[in-house]
């Protein structure tokens, strides 16, 4: 059994949590859901309580060095790739230059196992540079369709007035362990992921913001969670992963679970592991413009 092992490394451009096991790299970068603050907790409980080496990048500007989710071009840390067993990246719509997207170019390239959240489905408009295959609106549906097995479609529930619930499709894969009840208050997203992937849980709409609201009626569900693996390569995708999601467990446990399943430790993974927050959390509400000004990473 790992003994955590939690200190921090101070750098003024990321957040690096020192552990013994795997390295996990988690890039967060988008203007409306608040992944500045979900990504950091996530890796505070991977790092104190399961002993992974956690490292947080962020939307920086580059001015004064704080984050801001609003700067689409900057995510400096990008390199620590280079050394990652594992990307955890909630992003939407990144610009980023050719020098921070080659990182992310080399390590899908060599077949680095990922897991997905939220707006992963369109991590990166770029409108220069040698990498826009990789942009939400390739021919091809860029890093999205072709790599997590979806693009940007649409909402498929009204945005900030029908919550998600999830039923699960595949309560036997490792990723559900222990998994019990999914809801979230961001809303269902139109996915098709294709044939080779493993749906393991749908989203049904509700009627409105609270778990305990009606399905809408005759509404369809959409995939919400799914498992591709390209050669040895495995990802995990998941439309929810909101800052305002982590707080229902099943949310939270299921990604937990899927970085242990991307890392080829399924072994490991047990329904009752430790997933509480290490500090207290109180997700800022989604919203566009809606982030905490004048942070640094240091501070998360």
């Amino acid at each position: 059994m790992l003994i955590p092992l939690l200190f921090l490394t101070l750098s003024a451009d990321r957040l690096v949590l020192e552990g013994r096991g795997k390295h996990i790299v988690f890039v967060s970068g988008d203007e409306e859901y608040r992944s500045e603050e979900a990504l950091p907790a996530l890796a505070r409980i991977l790092n104190q309580h399961h002993g992974f080496k956690c490292t947080v990048l962020y939307a920086i500007d580059p001015k004064d060095g704080t984050i801001d989710p609003d700067v689409n071009n900057n995510i400096p840390g990008l390199d620590s790739l280079e050394s990652a067993d594992l990307i955890v990246i909630a992003t939407r719509f990144r610009n980023l230059p050719d020098e921070q997207m080659r990182h992310i170019v080399n390590y899908i390239d060599r077949g680095g196992p990922i897991v997905a959240l939220r707006t992963a489905t369109h991590a990166f408009a770029l409108k220069q540079g040698s990498h826009q295959d990789y942009s939400w609106n390739a021919k091809d549906g860029g890093f999205g369709k072709r790599i997590l097995g979806e693009t940007w479609i649409r909402h498929h529930g009204k945005h900030a007035f029908e919550s998600t619930r999830g039923l699960i499709v595949n309560a036997k894969h490792p990723v559900l362990k222990g998994v019990k009840d999914i809801w979230g208050p961001s809303d269902v997203y139109e996915a098709h992921p294709p044939v080779d992937a493993m749906i393991l849980a749908n989203g049904q709409v509700l009627k409105g913001m609270n778990p305990a609201d009606p399905p809408l009626e005759g509404k369809s569900t959409m995939p919400i969670a799914w498992t591709r693996t390209l050669g040895k390569q495995r990802i995990f995708t998941t439309t929810m992963g909101g800052a305002t999601d982590l707080p229902n467990d099943g949310v939270r446990r299921m990604i937990l679970n899927a970085c242990y399943w991307a890392l080829g430790q399924e072994r490991r993974i047990k329904g009752n592991s430790n997933i509480s927050f290490v500090r207290e959390y109180k997700p800022t509400p989604f919203k566009f413009g809606g982030y905490i000004r004048g942070l640094k990473p240091g501070d998360r």
